[in-house]
């Protein structure tokens, strides 16, 4: 028995040598890859390292799979990858900035859209499925003119163009009306602010109107308007205190992050072409209880902006003309994808809390340079904001 053991103790000796001597280059590859690419992982990356490690130690077998590719935006309208409905452009530009990054006259290469992201954050606008189970321009339209034609709210009294009284429905066909609950107007003793943004001259009937409820109304046109009541260039000027008093601006709307992102003081923007956020800044408002908007298509990348920045929360009623011509500004892709970026913004709106109360459609039978015979070119859209 003895000799048998001896025999036993003396055998095992090469046999653990050979176990070590298996582990030994396993264990040589780990602590390489720690030294060389540990650094360079996550913290979670290199606890999972190390725990492999221990158990090559322990002669087990284990697996590890670390990702060190960069966490990628989700597809979202206006993030910076390519997608169909938006057009994306690269320009050269000089991007001042006071916090230091950046100074004065340095050159960026950015892209617009990323600009455009990083402005208005998390909030985006979701991109709504196909009509159909395959993309169909008629499946797409049918959608839309539905929608637009379809009123949401009904309102007991309305206001109608150049009328600042309150009647009750049925009123004749009008180009827009106002929803005049008690619960959607501004209180008797509250300040009432209004802005209209129009180049062709056809909100007269909405000015009339704004101002016959004595709220502080701003007109917004960058053309050489020859309009009675006075022009004020390219700097903004409140007219707290005089109701019914409407002051003109030469201004109109941006929907993009401002170029030249510099301090902006109140009462003074600096440039023709502002955004809405930046525009009610400088003109110390809080809330615009009515606007009414014909942006000669570029309704649909404003209206996407004010969705995703959160403006549109601080708007009551909103009355806009939407283009169905063309595509719009900066807008592009298929037909059908055009249509489909078209009802998202429709729906974007409709999920800030926006009811439409009026449809009213204008002359014409094109959409997106075809004729259509159950469709017309625009439609003026009331709508009131149901979560103020």
């Amino acid at each position: 028995m003895r000799t048998c053991a001896r025999w036993w103790g003396r055998g095992s000796l090469p046999l653990r040598s050979g176990i070590l001597l298996l582990l030994i280059p396993p264990f040589l590859l780990a602590l390489q890859l720690l030294v060389v690419v540990g650094p360079r992982l996550p913290r979670a990356g290199r606890v999972a390292a190390a725990a492999a490690t221990e158990e090559e130690r322990e002669g087990a077998v284990a697996f590890s799979v670390i990702s060190i590719e960069p966490e990628r935006n989700s597809r979202r309208w206006g993030a910076p990858s390519r997608r169909p409905g938006l057009k994306e452009e690269d320009e050269e530009e000089v991007v001042e900035v006071e916090d230091g990054e950046r100074r004065e006259g340095t050159r960026a290469y950015e892209d617009e859209n990323e600009i455009h992201w990083r402005q208005v954050g998390s909030r985006a606008l979701e991109v709504q499925p196909w009509a159909a189970d395959k993309p169909s321009f008629a499946a797409e339209l049918s959608r839309i003119i539905t929608y637009i034609t379809s009123p949401q709210l009904n309102c007991s009294r309305v206001l109608s163009p150049g009328q600042a009284q309150a009647s009750q429905p049925p009123v004749p066909s009008h180009h827009w009306l106002l929803c005049a609950e008690d619960w959607l107007l501004p209180a008797a003793d509250r300040p009432c602010v209004a802005y209209s943004f129009s180049m062709d001259g056809r909100d007269a009937d909405f000015l009339k109107t704004v101002s016959g409820l004595g709220c502080e109304v701003h007109s917004f046109d960058p053309s050489n308007s020859n309009k009675s009541y006075g022009h004020l260039g390219n700097s903004l000027a409140s007219n707290h205190g005089d109701g019914g008093v409407v002051s003109q601006h030469k201004m109109w709307l941006e929907w993009r992050a401002p170029r030249k992102r510099k301090h902006k003081t109140r009462g003074n923007l600096g440039s023709v072409s502002q955004t809405l956020a930046d525009i009610m800044a400088a003109l110390g408002h809080h809330t615009v209880h009515f606007l009414y908007a014909d942006l000669l298509s570029a309704e649909w990348r404003v209206f996407q902006n004010w969705i995703e920045s959160g403006t549109l929360q601080s708007v009551h009623h909103l009355v806009a003309t939407v283009h169905l011509q063309w595509a719009g500004f900066e807008v592009g892709g298929t037909d059908e994808e055009v249509l489909r970026y078209w009802f998202s913004i429709l729906q974007g709106l409709h999920a800030s809390g926006f009811k439409l109360v009026h449809s009213s459609a204008g002359e014409g039978h094109s959409v997106l340079k075809r004729t259509v015979a159950n469709a017309h070119s625009s439609y003026t859209l009331s709508w009131v904001n149901t979560r103020h």
